[in-house]
C-alpha cells in the first residue's frame, strides 16, 4: 500500500502542476527549474520512474526474473501500449487545436508533419521496457554496474556533446533533429527567452532515464529481500540519503538539470524517492496510519488512466470554444478567468484551478476504486 500510496501522491501532483488556470500565473514551487537546478515539481516525473523500477521488481519476479517468452511478450506489449497513447495524446491536442481553428475534419486529423514523436508516457514507455529486459538478461549482482556505465556514459556524451548549453548545438538537440526532425520535436524555451528545438524528454536522455528505472528495480529487490518493515525503512533511509548527498555533491562538476536527466538528478531524486518510501512505510506499514493516505491511494492503483484523463480533459477544455459576452472564449479559459480569478489573486486562482482538475480526475478514479476497477497497463 505504501508503494500505491506513493504513485498516487506522484500522479496527484503531476496533475496539480500539469494544469493551471494560466501557465504565466503560477507559484515558484510549481515551475520547473528554467534549465539547471531543482524545484518540488521537478521531483514528481522522477518519482515516478522510481516507483515503476520498484513496481518492476515486482512484476518479474513471478517470472523469477527470467527472460522467458510470456516475460518478454508482457514488456514488449506494455512498452508498445504506452508508447502508442503517448503518440495518441500528441495526435488528439493536434486534432482539437485543429477543430477549434475552424479546420474540417480531415485536415485536423492529418497533422502529422508536425506530430510529437516523444513524451511523458513515450519516456516512461522506453524506460520501462529498456530497463525490463536488461534485468531479465542480466545477472542481478551486475545491475549495479549497468547503472554505473549508463550514468557514466551519458555524462561523457554531454561533456563532449556541449550537452550542459541550452541550444540547438547541444548533443541532445543534435540527435533528436537528425533522428525525429525539428517538426516533430518539443521547442522549449531559453533562459534568455529564446525558441529553439530541444525536447527535454529526447532520445539520448533516455539513456539515464533507464538507469533511473534500474535504481528503483535495486530498491525493489532490497524491499523484498528484508521481511522487516523496520529494516526495510532503515536501509531506504540510508542509502536514500547516499544517493541524495552524493548528487549533491557531484553537482559542482555535473549540474542538477532535469531536461538533460542528468545524472547527478538521476542520483539525487532516487535518493529522495527512496527516503519517502521508507517514511511511507514507517508511517503506513509500521505506524499503521492509513486514513489520510486513501485520497491518494485512488490515484495509485489506477495512475496512467488518470493521467491520460486529466490530460484528454485540459485539451478539451482548451479548446472547446463558447461565445461569452461577444468574446469567444474556451471552457478552461472561462472557468479560470471568469469563475474563480475575479475572486482572488491570479496565482492563487490558477492554484485553485489546477486542484479542481486534481478533485475532477480523484472523483473518476473513486468511481472506479469504488467498484475495484483496477485498469493495468
Amino acid at each position: 500500500m505504501s508503494l500505491d500510496v506513493m504513485r498516487g501522491i506522484t500522479i496527484a501532483f503531476m496533475i496539480l502542476v500539469n494544469s493551471p488556470g494560466s501557465g504565466s500565473s503560477v507559484y515558484a514551487p510549481l515551475r520547473h527549474a528554467t534549465w539547471h537546478g531543482l524545484t518540488p515539481t521537478d521531483l514528481v516525473f522522477p518519482f515516478f520512474i522510481f516507483i515503476m523500477g520498484v513496481s518492476t521488481c515486482f512484476s518479474l519476479r513471478k517470472f523469477n526474473f527470467q527472460p522467458t517468452p510470456a516475460a518478454l511478450g508482457k514488456i514488449v506489449k506494455r512498452t508498445v501500449l504506452i508508447f502508442a497513447i503517448g503518440l495518441a495524446l500528441s495526435w488528439f491536442r493536434l486534432f482539437c487545436a485543429g477543430l477549434s481553428a475552424g479546420e474540417n475534419l480531415v485536415q485536423a486529423a492529418t497533422h502529422f508533419s508536425n506530430l510529437r514523436i516523444l513524451g511523458v508516457l513515450q519516456r516512461i514507455a522506453l524506460a520501462y521496457g529498456f530497463a525490463a529486459i536488461i534485468v531479465l538478461l542480466v545477472k542481478r549482482k551486475h545491475i549495479i554496474w549497468v547503472v554505473a556505465t549508463l550514468l557514466v556514459g551519458y555524462l561523457l556524451i554531454l561533456l563532449f556533446g556541449n550537452g550542459f548549453e541550452m541550444s540547438e548545438q547541444n548533443i541532445i538537440s543534435v540527435v533528436d533533429r537528425a533522428i525525429l526532425g525539428e517538426a516533430h520535436m518539443y521547442r522549449d524555451i531559453t533562459p534568455a527567452g529564446e525558441r529553439i528545438a530541444f525536447d527535454p524528454l529526447g532520445l539520448l536522455s533516455t539513456i539515464p532515464s533507464i538507469a533511473h528505472v534500474l535504481i528503483g528495480f535495486l530498491f525493489g529487490l532490497l524491499i523484498l529481500n528484508h521481511s522487516d518493515n523496520h529494516e526495510r525503512v532503515k536501509r531506504l533511509l540510508i542509502l536514500g540519503t547516499i544517493l541524495a548527498f552524493s548528487g549533491l555533491l557531484l553537482q559542482y562538476g555535473c549540474p542538477i538539470n532535469k531536461k538533460l536527466w542528468s545524472p547527478t538528478y538521476v542520483l539525487v531524486t532516487s535518493g529522495f524517492a527512496a527516503q519517502l518510501l521508507g517514511l511511507l512505510i514507517w508511517i503506513i506499514d509500521i505506524k499503521g496510519k492509513i486514513r489520510w493516505s486513501r485520497f491518494f491511494h485512488v490515484f495509485g492503483v489506477n495512475p496512467l488512466i488518470l493521467y491520460v484523463l486529466s490530460l484528454v480533459l485540459v485539451i478539451l477544455l482548451a479548446n472547446i470554444k463558447f461565445t461569452f459576452q461577444g468574446e469567444l472564449i474556451s471552457i478552461y479559459r472561462f472557468i479560470y478567468a471568469k469563475l474563480i480569478s475575479p475572486w482572488t489573486s491570479a496565482k492563487f486562482g490558477s492554484l485553485l484551478f489546477a486542484v479542481l482538475m486534481v478533485l475532477i480526475c480523484h472523483l473518476a478514479g473513486y468511481l472506479l476504486y469504488r467498484r475495484k476497477i483496477f485498469i493495468k497497463i
